[in-house]
């Protein structure tokens, strides 16, 4: 097929627009496509962070779940902070924050690479890390949203979204097939995330948005939006034990090595590709309240799985069981944007995105830094499934809350 391919009307918009996807690459708005590699770059660096670093733990420091709890304090510190960076770096574009956060993500991922077998070096190169990907946050949803149409800020996300997952795929294959095939160890593997990182900052730093809101306050705390703000705790308390003693369960109990972890991750990827902007379209037509609600009982249900998969008896079928929960999870993480779309809906005026994004942020690690240490010790003394048990009621919770979502949608 010729990419000089005709226009097609389309009624939605109602403009004529070229059919062909090249086509279509060629016309973007240049800043958009700059972005974009950003994103892709970073999405690279975090799949191949995401799906070996639990395993490094494990291997590297021999951690039970108790310590493996205590752990996320120094790690999910710097997105209770978020609000504080965003504030202290309130002189620079979104553009030039979103590239400090790459560079902050390349050199901590470096750093734990070359002195990571200290315990004390990595917890500082750790915090480095999540610095830059807590600073990204924010930043990544709010530079979407303004390379968006008003009425079509859900789906601009939610095609960003699934560029992203399906760029870590790259990120996940690399890791499958350099630890499993060719015997790459963990330092090779945060040597190639962190200067693929380091490049993405070069790339978002060529950015130039003159229109974005550079002059954003320091920080913005409305009653207005003090829904948006129960969502972000309870979203807090979610994530972090998924993200924390749901890779727990398969590392501890069913020993399962880092390429599985990529593995999946690859699948969740592939099926984020469909999944994100679908997720992006649905909350532009049916509302941030029928997905939220609709994720809070999906989440209920991988709550379960997680927890009581070990009783069905065959251990293929229990690792069929969580693999399916690891992967549901992860897609289910891309609703956030709902929560981001919904926060721009309210808001008094423009202005307050950003920073009420960054606050979210840092209001959902204040419970995620206490959440994980409570986990680690339930699970010590009760097992996994009471961990997994309690993360079910918080979705009971979340769906109770994200029914009482006001948009002017039914």
């Amino acid at each position: 097929m010729s990419i000089r391919s005709s226009p097609v009307w389309h009624q939605s918009s109602g403009v004529w627009r070229p059919s062909s996807f090249l086509a279509r690459a060629r016309q973007m708005n240049p800043q958009l496509k700059l972005f974009l590699v950003g994103v892709a770059l970073l999405s690279i660096t975090g799949g191949i962070g995401e799906s070996t670093f639990n395993n490094f733990l494990s291997d590297t420091f021999d951690l039970n779940a108790a310590a493996r709890g205590l752990l996320e304090f120094p790690r999910e510190l710097p997105g209770l902070l978020t609000a504080l960076f965003a504030g202290a770096l309130f002189f620079l574009s979104e553009t030039r924050i979103a590239a400090f956060s790459a560079l902050c993500i390349g050199v901590g991922m470096l750093g734990i690479a070359i002195w990571g077998a200290s315990w004390t070096v990595m917890l500082v190169f750790m915090f480095v890390w999540n610095a830059g990907m807590h600073m990204m946050m924010p930043v990544r949803s709010s530079i979407g949203m303004e390379l968006a149409h008003a009425e079509h800020k859900g789906r601009r996300l939610g095609q960003i979204q699934g560029f992203g997952i399906a760029a870590s795929i790259v990120g996940c294959a690399l890791v499958w097939i350099l630890m499993k095939y060719i015997g790459a160890g963990y330092r090779t593997m945060f040597i190639i995330g962190g200067l693929v990182a380091l490049l993405a900052a070069f790339i978002l730093f060529t950015m130039w948005m003159p229109n974005a809101h550079l002059q954003r306050p320091k920080f913005v705390f409305r009653r207005q939006y003090w829904l948006y703000y129960t969502l972000a705790f309870l979203f807090g308390a979610r994530k972090q034990i998924f993200i924390t003693f749901g890779p727990w369960v398969l590392i501890k109990i069913f020993h399962q090595p880092a390429y599985i972890f990529a593995q999946l991750w690859m699948v969740a990827g592939a099926l984020g590709i469909f999944f994100q902007p679908a997720l992006g379209r649905a909350i532009d037509r049916f509302g941030e309240r029928w997905v939220l609600v609709v994720d809070s009982g999906m989440v209920f249900l991988v709550c379960i799985g997680y927890g009581y998969a070990h009783l069905v008896g065959s251990h293929a079928l229990a690792l069929g069981v969580l693999y399916t929960c690891f992967v549901g999870d992860l897609l289910l993480f891309g609703t956030n944007i709902a929560r981001d779309t919904y926060l721009a809906k309210i808001a008094l005026k423009p202005e307050d995105v950003a920073p009420s994004l960054s606050l979210g942020v840092s209001i959902n690690h204040a419970v995620s830094m206490s959440v994980p240490a409570l986990g680690g010790l339930m699970w010590m003394k009760y097992g996994h499934a009471s961990v997994f048990l309690a993360a079910a009621g918080v979705a009971v919770v979340m769906l109770f809350f994200s029914n009482r979502i006001r948009t002017g949608r039914v």
